[in-house]
């Protein structure tokens, strides 16, 4: 092996032995809810939905199910469904108060679909917190308490417990998990937590909770209203405003699956992707160029022998493991597969650059710009 390709190879699996440790500091600093008490504050549950008849019904009967929370109101934002979302929705809000439906004709120009609902929603919240929650996410009966009790412990403005990931599928099981890895071992949680500056921030629209007054202070969704990532773009909004949030460990208060199958799981990420390095080709090609080296060249490297390569691939390995391991993901076989998932992601990136370019980009039957 070539000088130069050996030193990349020794710094490269370095580097991932450092990813390695840094995701177990963070696992034991994640934030964590404390346990359930009764919630005296009034509480607004956001749901925006578009064609989500097959989620929306247990996502609602576990919202409504929550205990601890007396002064519960649930907005549901039904956006222009072309299936029976609003219906459910309706027949659930005759049989329960709390429950307000809204029919939505979908978003006005120079809005996204999903801002543009969760705007509508929190227009009619009257809560002193907001939770924004996806019809794809059941909650467990005490995560709204307990939710609310973390935003209050903490003193944060924002804050998102990252739900339990459900991965079926060869492509899911090798995509989802890195969502979060990427935050358990490359973003540094406690200095998120306490920083105002927006590169400094993580995350999860699909449980969001929110300070009601911080968030109207924001701009609420009217200032990400353009946003395709529009929960790190309102936290983002959030910390300009002067306030804080970080993502948090959801893992015993709520579970999805985002995506069901590769078909979906395909589309999902390419209508993303494009804006994960803020939009620009070069940042995308720089944070793909980064994962390869730390965790696809130790591996190819392996693969000829190398020991140095094998303690690289181990190392990524072993990140995986601790992220699984603190998000309640699938450990084994599929922390085996990183440098795959890394491969994944690349081409997943390239797609969603592809469609953007050429204007195809879809979700739910709109345009995505």
């Amino acid at each position: 092996m070539a000088t130069a390709a050996r030193g990349a190879v020794w710094s490269g699996s370095a580097g991932a032995a450092l990813v390695a440790v840094h995701a177990t500091v963070n696992a034991r600093l994640w934030l964590r809810p404390p346990p359930s008490r009764p919630v005296t504050e009034r509480v607004s549950v956001l749901l925006p939905a578009r064609d989500e008849a097959e989620r929306i019904g247990p996502c609602l009967m576990a919202v409504l199910a929550s205990t601890d929370v007396p002064n519960l109101e649930v907005l549901v934002h039904d956006d222009a469904s072309h299936d029976a979302t609003g219906a459910i929705a309706q027949e659930l809000a005759v049989a329960d108060p709390r429950v307000v439906l809204q029919r939505g004709d979908g978003p006005p120009a120079g809005w996204l679909g999903k801002p543009h609902a969760c705007a509508q929603a929190a227009a009619a919240a009257t809560g002193d917190v907001l939770v924004f929650v996806d019809a794809d996410v059941t909650l467990e009966p005490d995560a709204l308490a307990r939710t609310v009790a973390l935003l209050r412990d903490t003193g944060l403005d924002l804050v998102c417990p990252y739900p339990r990931q459900e991965a079926v599928s060869a492509l899911e099981r090798l995509v989802q998990p890195l969502l979060q890895w990427s935050f358990l071992a490359l973003l540094p949680l406690r200095a998120a937590e306490r920083s105002h500056r927006g590169s400094l921030s993580a995350a999860n629209g699909q449980l969001l909770c929110v300070d009601a007054t911080a968030y109207r202070r924001a701009g609420g969704h009217a200032s990400v209203r353009a946003e395709v990532l529009e929960d790190i773009a309102l936290l983002r909004a959030v910390k300009l405003a002067g306030g804080r949030g970080v993502v948090a460990d959801g893992t015993d208060l709520a579970v999805t699956r985002m995506y069901r199958g590769a078909g979906e799981l395909r589309d999902g990420y390419a209508k993303s992707l494009w804006a994960a390095g803020g939009g620009h080709p070069t940042a995308s090609a720089a944070q793909l160029g980064l994962l390869g080296w730390l965790f696809v060249l130790p591996a190819l490297a392996a693969l000829r022998g190398s020991r140095a390569g094998l303690a690289g691939y181990l190392a990524g390995v072993a990140g995986r493991l601790v992220a699984a391991g603190a998000s309640g993901g699938r450990s084994w076989p599929d922390a085996a597969a990183h440098p795959l998932s890394v491969g994944a992601l690349a081409w997943l990136t390239g797609l969603s650059w592809w469609r953007h370019r050429r204007g195809t980009l879809r979700w739910k039957g709109r345009p995505v710009r």
